[in-house]
């Protein structure tokens, strides 16, 4: 029997090393590709003249809707104890009407306080009661519009009906709790705080759409996901409502900046 004739082909190692580097290459250009794709969008920075006017006024509709939602709050009584009085108007959805209304102003309130608060923030120095009044003004001014109400429905007797009784109850519980989610700052910022990031951070930073932090770095790993980002003076990220820092860019500025970052709101340590 012929006996065939084996065919072998040498494979250098180098090949093997350079098909490796090729596949880190293509891998690597690709992420550069993703990262070019990134649309940015340039915001401009107020001075401070603006940043003041601006939260005076948000300051003040905040507090004429915090008399609006009160206000309301006083219709739902007056329907409780049957002062008011509307035809075609059920007792019990008087009452609610209200009570959405009084929601609607105290979130509209809450979220432009909130706002003033980040483009003209309170100081915390040697006033911290003080500073955490101001901050949560939001959360308390939703406990002013929908407590008393909750209390006097469930002490009346008489003025409502079982069904009804439960229902307004549920209705004034769920819209406090909203209302005070909603206004409640879990991110505040002070006038010391805002102050030590305008002096140490001169470049400008970057944050998303929908995010609560700011980042030094536009390749930051917590910014890899998104697609739109917001670039501009740590000064603009604040006032538009991005008061901390990133934990990530502040640890990788701290070691290639050498930045003292111990006097800016830096994000809580993370896993």
């Amino acid at each position: 029997m012929e006996k065939k004739q084996r065919t072998v082909t040498k494979v250098e190692d180098g090949e093997k090393v350079k098909k490796t580097v090729k596949k880190v290459a293509e891998a690597e250009e690709a992420v550069e590709e993703k990262a070019a794709d990134k649309k940015v969008k340039k915001v401009e920075t107020l001075t401070k003249a603006e940043e003041k006017s601006k939260a005076t006024t948000l300051r003040i509709v905040s507090a004429i809707l915090w008399v609006v939602a009160i206000a309301f709050e006083v219709l739902a009584i007056l329907f409780l104890f049957k002062k008011l009085y509307i035809p075609w108007l059920p007792q019990m959805w008087g009452m609610i009407i209200c009570i959405v209304l009084d929601l609607i102003c105290c979130v509209i309130a809450a979220f432009l306080w909130k706002k003033a608060s980040h483009l003209d923030p309170f100081k915390k120095t040697n006033n911290k009661v003080a500073f955490f009044i101001l901050t949560q003004l939001g959360a308390i001014m939703a406990a002013v519009c929908f407590i008393p109400l909750i209390i006097l429905v469930l002490a009346s007797k008489d003025k409502l009906d079982k069904k009804s009784k439960i229902i307004v109850t549920v209705v004034a519980v769920v819209a406090l709790l909203i209302a005070g989610l909603l206004g409640a700052d879990f991110n505040p910022i002070s006038a010391e705080e805002k102050a030590a990031a305008e002096q140490t951070l001169t470049d400008e930073v970057f944050w998303t759409a929908f995010g609560h932090k700011y980042h030094i770095y536009d390749d930051c790993s917590s910014l890899k996901n998104s697609e739109n980002l917001y670039q501009g003076s740590v000064t603009a990220a604040i006032d538009n409502g991005r008061g901390e820092l990133c934990y990530f860019c502040a640890n990788r500025a701290e070691k290639e900046k050498s930045l003292n970052l111990a006097e800016l709101n830096v994000e809580e340590g993370v896993e």
